[in-house]
């Protein structure tokens, strides 16, 4: 079984475990407005989350203004971006459901639990520890910790030798084709999730080991493979 003898879990943060879509349009919508352009939708914003900050915000300048902004243009904006983000984090923001019961069951289990975003680790960190999850997971990477993001497989290599653990003993659970890419190239199993972020498209055409519905098939699924 793929999922037999596995140690350690690596969760995929916005659209998997969290809900925060609706802080992160309030945010997208207020740096635009700012910078005097047109507004975006929520449902817009829904589409463009997972590949970071910066790029949720090329994409919805892109779309205000109908051009794609300059590096310079970017670089202006995102302090501004951030600036909102941090004001409005943790208000709209929603665990999923059975999320915070499931992850205290695999920790109490023995799993060694982590996060691995896209999202940079100055909002992560508080954003977990304002559901009062993040004491679960060690370590919690972040867009930014280290030189390349998720698609590419370095946060999960990264992890594998953190953890001291192979690859085989190591999941990935995550909602988007990056997490599921990231973990094929890391030669790690993976879970796809159908209820998050993965921009219109179905998880399973991502080809994860598993898809599940929802967060609490997670654990049958480790229990059946070790029986």
């Amino acid at each position: 079984m793929k999922f037999s003898g596995i140690k350690g879990i690596a969760f995929d943060l916005d659209g998997t475990l969290v809900d925060s879509v609706p802080d992160l349009a309030v945010a997208t919508q207020r740096a635009l407005a700012e910078l005097g352009l047109a507004n975006v939708t929520e449902a817009q914003v829904r589409n463009w989350v997972g590949n970071g900050a910066t790029k949720l915000m090329e994409r919805a300048i892109n779309a205000s203004s109908g051009e794609l902004p300059t590096a310079d243009y970017l670089n202006e904006a995102m302090p501004i971006f951030m600036r909102h983000y941090q004001a409005c984090l943790e208000q709209y923001s929603e665990l999923y459901d059975g999320v915070a019961y499931v992850l205290r069951q695999l920790h109490a289990q023995g799993y060694r639990l982590a996060v691995v975003t896209n999202k940079p680790h100055k909002f992560s960190v508080p954003l977990l520890n304002a559901f009062g999850i993040g004491e679960l997971f060690e370590p919690i990477l972040g867009g930014d910790s280290l030189p390349k993001m998720k698609p590419d497989p370095l946060p999960l290599t990264h992890l594998c030798q953190h953890w001291q653990l192979t690859p085989q003993q190591v999941l990935m659970v995550g909602d988007s084709k990056n997490d599921i890419r990231a973990a094929k190239a890391a030669g790690i199993a993976s879970i796809g999730l159908t209820y998050g972020y993965n921009y219109g498209e179905d998880i399973g055409l991502s080809e994860p080991d598993a898809v599940c519905e929802s967060f609490e098939q997670i654990p049958a699924l480790l229990e059946s493979a070790d029986k």
